[in-house]
């Protein structure tokens, strides 16, 4: 922020010059500059004013793969089980519906063997299996009371050599 800087905790000697100190009275961040002087609550005071400008591209370094393409680059996209039956479906002369109830079915006997306790290996994806957690003491973060965590049931998902390849 222009025209603040950071000094002590409490105000001083340069509570004329502009600088920003936390009052612990009231939970507030103050803001003081020469021309006002105002309080503001922690949560506005501690929200970014605005994004800098993304940098530059770096070029890669010799010999290091291409770069990704720039959709990539971009936050990882999530794929619906619909829009996995609509590729399934172009690509194996399906309608979508049937492919839809396909993959619905799939997942179904997945967790229908799950719950029987089965181990479900499949072939270049990897290992699905339910891993039993037992009970145990934990703490209370807000409080620091000892309470009893509960036993419980987990699936755990070791993926194949070949999907870590891939990816």
């Amino acid at each position: 922020m222009p025209g603040v800087a950071p000094l002590p905790l409490f105000p001083g000697p340069a509570w004329k010059g502009g600088h920003a100190t936390c009052c612990p009275r009231h939970f507030v961040v103050i803001l003081r500059n020469k021309r006002n002087r105002q309080a503001i609550p922690m949560a506005k005071a501690a929200a970014p004013s605005k994004k800098p400008a993304a940098p530059a591209a770096k070029a890669p370094a010799k010999g290091a793969a291409p770069a990704a393409p720039a959709a990539a680059a971009t936050a990882a996209s999530v794929v619906s089980l619909k829009q996995l039956a609509a590729t399934l479906a172009e690509g194996h002369d399906l309608q979508k519906k049937q492919a839809e109830t396909l993959v619905n079915a799939f997942v179904q006997s997945l967790a229908d063997h799950l719950k029987g306790g089965a181990k479900i290996r499949i072939n270049g994806l990897g290992i699905l299996e339910v891993k039993s957690r037992p009970a145990r003491t934990g703490r209370n973060p807000a409080t620091g009371e000892q309470i009893q965590i509960a036993a419980s049931k987990k699936i755990a998902f070791r993926p194949a050599k070949e999907l870590k390849d891939a990816v």
